[in-house]
């Protein structure tokens, strides 16, 4: 047997073992936050259960992830969080290492799912219609005051994962709710994700994961029209930072 074969063998039982693990992990504590979404108004609680069950998916996986820039946190003030994305284990490297209380934005079709879409919209979590232009723009004024009475929001700028190392087109959605709520956006770097879990691949490699925290870059200055020039800006600090880590 070539040291290929073996290695790939050896990866793909690796894959399988924490597969088992993970999905244990999700039938017993992954059920929790369901539970608590009927029991918490502020849905603070579901998140903590939710960040413990992200920290045992590090574990299990054995993805060491090592934080820079947390005194750029200020957990007891709003802001909206982008992150680049690079894999499906992103969402468990912010889910446990980001220590501030944040929601998701999320499809509105996802909340229309029984019991699942009540535990989101339980848990703070923001939706957003794409149906069409009009709907989009009332989702984006909704969440805009959600935000703006102190909701943090977690959004993938890019709106899907990337590959090959290289951040994808930057949606302006984002962007947007961020000018029209008046609250900083807090840009967020992963690397090393995309190569534990690329787009496309179910193999799992055990590799340690860079997660930076960069200063907040404040919106009062911009407006709908100038957005493009937010958007840039922010892209700009991500994609320097992406490249430097």
């Amino acid at each position: 047997m070539n040291n290929k074969l073996f290695g790939n063998i050896k990866i793909l039982l690796n894959t399988l073992i924490i597969d088992i693990l993970i999905l244990l992990n999700t039938l017993t504590i992954g059920s929790f936050p369901i539970i608590a979404t009927f029991f918490s108004r502020t849905g603070n609680l579901p998140h903590l259960i939710a960040r413990l069950w992200a920290r045992l998916i590090l574990i299990i996986g054995r993805i060491p992830v090592k934080v820079q820039g947390q005194h750029n946190l200020v957990p007891d003030k709003p802001f909206i969080y982008m992150a680049n994305h690079q894999s499906n284990v992103d969402i468990p490297v912010l889910l446990a290492c980001l220590p501030v209380q944040f929601r998701w934005l999320a499809k509105a079709e996802l909340f229309k799912i029984p019991l699942f879409g009540r535990s989101m919209k339980s848990c703070g979590y923001i939706s957003i219609d794409r149906s069409n232009r009009k709907s989009a723009f009332e989702s984006l004024s909704l969440a805009a005051k959600k935000i703006s009475s102190g909701t943090s929001v977690m959004i993938f700028p890019e709106g899907t994962r990337g590959s090959g190392g290289k951040l994808l087109p930057f949606k302006k959605g984002g962007f947007i709710l961020a000018i029209d709520a008046g609250v900083p956006i807090i840009p967020v770097i992963i690397q090393g994700t995309g190569s534990i879990m690329p787009k496309g691949s179910f193999l799992i490699r055990h590799r340690p994961v860079v997660l930076k925290i960069c200063k907040p870059i404040a919106t009062t200055n911009f407006t709908r029209k100038t957005r493009d020039d937010l958007l840039n800006e922010v892209k700009g600090v991500i994609q320097k930072a992406f490249e430097s880590v």
